[in-house]
């Protein structure tokens, strides 16, 4: 099992980052427009730096739903490679056996 603190700091951050991408996509259009004048991109880039870092998604890591294991997940069942492992052997994902030959 991972550290308590670390998987609640990752979903505080995971929540930050969901509240803050329409404010952050919307600066960072702005500062992507060639078409406005440079001021108004600047500005929209000292928007942006304010911001809480860990509002940012990539800030969030992914981490196993069963254990909080930082390294080594499947992205499409969000587990790692252990817990899909031990889910696997105990039957418990469908249609999933484990292989022999």
């Amino acid at each position: 099992m991972a550290k308590v603190s670390a998987v609640n700091r990752n979903n505080r951050r995971a929540a930050m980052a969901k509240r803050d991408k329409a404010k952050r996509t919307a600066l960072k259009n702005i500062i992507n427009n060639r078409e406005l004048p440079v001021e108004e991109r600047f500005e929209a880039t000292l928007k942006l730096a304010q911001m809480p870092r860990n509002g940012s998604q990539t800030r969030v890591r992914l981490r196993c739903k069963v254990s909080g294991r930082p390294r080594a997940n499947y992205r499409k069942f969000e587990i790692s490679r252990i817990a899909l492992r031990d889910l696997a052997s105990t039957g418990q994902i469908p249609g999933m056996v484990k292989a022999s030959w």
